[in-house]
């Protein structure tokens, strides 16, 4: 009886094989290559350079009543290349963007398709199906399954409720369980390989991918199911209290959200990395030449602590005033009235404190934007009258909070906003807010956003370490601009540090506030310090009065992951120099090679002072003339850095 089991288990396995096909498909460099096989499952697997990066993962969609991967059988097979350069409507990281890939389109029976592209830089793939109607997904499978032990920085999470603000724990797969819940994007280390970052994008009308840990070397894909029934608390809190048994209903024909892995050999390469904005829909809006971006001046961080003033600092017009006249003096495109300027609740009734016509009329006469802070829920109530107020004022911006989720319907909700907003000429800031999954080229009004620990943390967190600042370049940031907060002027080293909520510092050097200015990518980039306290540095202000918010160019001069970034950015003529390092004193090595030949150029370099280690405020700046035969040793301090510009003289 047992060999005639064997042999039936044998038989399967033939027939299985004689049906199963297989599918190549390689980069335009050949050096990765995606192989896809068609048997009992859909299956992957990736190779970079013939060493295997991804082990057959089996990817289906799980619909009612049907699974889509599950035996699937090819009726149609189509390949098609790409290689142009695109000019985005917002230049985070260069004024062009070199999009290059073979796109392998295998179309299966039971009405589906899955697109696999190949970049020089990664890969991705994408469902589509082709319906009647509208359809429920149950579930999307994505049992990622890697050759080795890799080391992941892991962005633990606790709920589904979050607003992806997540450390990292350094661990392995092996260690994660199904009790691990992650957010994307995931950077994985996969020791003598290239790094690897895996996240999605083009995410509409459905939710965001999340990750648990499995048995062996794999991370399985999961999703906050649909909400059924939800609790309000105060004006900003809904909670989920109960999910329905699917993740998503929509529409029977459409595409689906595209899950790509960055590849980088070079940890530096990540930095550039674009495939999140390449692989989203083209821009929506008719003419975006109204989007500026810019830099803002801040009030929640500081907690409105100006002083050398004769009026009481607080939610109040004198004070915003104060803001507006700093922001004109330094050049600063914006400011932000954070939470106060309204009752709480209702959007359209201005606390007794604040004029919002004299206020907007100020500003106006200034050349400065305002932007304002608005709870979510709140914005939801009043959709249409609150942004047609905004828009009467002349607000330039909002800042969205505290929406903590990415189920389908929250998903839907930023595309309204952003559509909404575009329609009134007004930018989008998302707080409070999932990772950026490509809406921001749907709708480049969406300038930035959070979804990361930023510089906020440091009002209640100890955790806010030069080695965690070291981390979300090269992770968070490879899904898109990071709303980070950067531009302490109270700086700590480790042993003098201590979180206080109204009067915050910063962990490690000015000199490492300095360098997120080039090193962190946000087109609308906040200074989180009080006026009053910038005012007091004018060589400092002489550098973030001047570093654009958007870049030309991009070049990773040197990069190791959690230890140390040195980089640099051009804008028109103009360079741009930022280094940072974690808690380890640091000598770094670097040239102006990059620089045209035979032209002169002066640099203002801002590095770490001699008693930088002591006291993290102790900073240097000098004046050099320099060509692209310079060459620096660069000295930073524990959490030090340095920041420069090069100047065509």
């Amino acid at each position: 009886m047992t060999k005639k089991i064997i042999c039936l288990f044998s038989l399967c396995l033939c027939i299985s094989a004689v049906f199963a096909k297989d599918y190549q498909l390689q980069s335009p460099d050949k050096k990765t290559s995606i192989r896809i096989q068609t048997g009992e499952d859909l299956t992957f697997a990736v190779q970079y350079k013939q060493t295997p990066l991804l082990n057959p993962t089996v990817i289906a969609l799980e619909l009612e009543g049907i699974i889509l991967g599950k035996e699937p059988k090819v009726i149609q097979k189509n390949t098609n290349s790409v290689n142009r350069m695109i000019k985005p409507e917002v230049c985070e990281k260069s004024e062009l963007i070199h999009e290059n890939f073979n796109e392998l389109k295998l179309t299966f029976e039971k009405g589906f398709d899955v697109i696999f592209r190949a970049y020089n830089n990664g890969v991705a793939y994408r469902f589509g199906t082709h319906l009647p109607g509208e359809i429920t997904v149950k579930l999307e499978k994505g049992n990622f399954n890697f050759p080795e032990n890799n080391m992941v920085y892991w962005p633990k999470e606790r709920s589904f409720h979050s607003n992806n603000q997540v450390y990292y724990d350094f661990t392995s797969l092996g260690e994660l369980s199904s009790k691990d819940l992650g957010s994307l994007p995931v950077l994985m280390d996969t020791g003598k390989g290239p790094k690897l970052v895996i996240g999605e994008t083009d995410l509409e009308d459905y939710p965001g991918m999340w990750f648990n840990g499995a048995e062996g070397n794999a991370l399985v894909s999961t999703f906050p199911a649909y909400p059924n029934k939800t609790e309000q608390v105060g004006d900003r809190d809904v909670f989920v209290r109960d999910r329905k048994d699917y993740i998503a209903k929509t529409k029977g024909t459409r595409t689906f959200p595209w899950r790509y892995i960055a590849i980088a050999e070079k940890d530096g390469d990540l930095i550039t990395n674009q495939l999140s904005w390449l692989l989203a829909d083209p821009c929506e809006i008719k003419d975006p030449s109204w989007i500026k971006p810019g830099k803002v001046a801040w009030d929640w961080w500081n907690a409105n602590n100006v002083y050398g003033v004769d009026f009481r600092a607080g939610i109040n017009t004198e004070t915003y005033k104060y803001y507006i006249d700093f922001a004109a003096d330094y050049g600063l495109e914006y400011i932000i009235l954070d939470e106060g300027w309204y009752e709480l609740g209702d959007l359209l009734k201005i606390v007794p404190e604040m004029d919002m016509e004299e206020l907007a009329s100020y500003a106006k006469k200034k050349g400065v934007g305002l932007i304002l802070w608005v709870v979510w829920k709140t914005l939801d109530d009043q959709l249409e009258p609150a942004l047609d107020q905004f828009q009467k004022w002349g607000i330039k911006g909002i800042k969205v909070d505290f929406m903590d989720k990415d189920d389908q319907w929250m998903v839907n909700y930023y595309h309204k906003i952003a559509k909404e907003s575009a329609k009134r000429e007004i930018l989008v800031d998302f707080h409070g807010s999932y990772k950026p999954a490509g809406l921001r080229r749907k709708y480049p009004n969406v300038l930035t956003r959070e979804g990361v620990n930023g510089g906020e943390q440091y009002k209640w967190s100890i955790r806010q370490t030069p080695e965690h600042n070291l981390i979300t370049p090269f992770s968070r940031m490879v899904a898109g601009p990071m709303d980070y907060t950067p531009g302490a002027m109270n700086n700590a080293q480790k042993k003098n540090y201590k979180p206080i909520f109204d009067r915050p510092m910063s962990m490690g050097t000015r000199c490492h506030q300095l360098a997120m200015y080039v090193a962190y990518e946000s087109p609308l980039q906040m200074l989180c310090d009080n006026p009053s306290n910038y005012r007091k540095e004018p060589e400092c202000m002489k550098f973030l009065s001047a570093v654009p918010a958007v870049w030309d160019e991009t070049k990773v001069l040197d990069a190791k992951i959690s230890d140390y970034l040195l980089l640099a950015r051009r804008k028109g003529k103009e360079w741009y120099l930022g280094a940072m390092t974690d808690w380890d004193a640091r000598i770094l090595q670097f040239d102006l090679s990059f620089l045209p030949k035979g032209k002169k150029y002066k640099m203002t370099i801002y590095q770490d002072g001699i008693n930088a280690d002591r006291n993290a405020t102790d900073f240097k700046m000098k004046e050099i003339i320099v060509d692209n035969t310079f060459q620096y040793e660069l000295k930073m301090a524990p959490g030090g850095g340095m920041a420069a510009m090069i100047q065509p003289l």
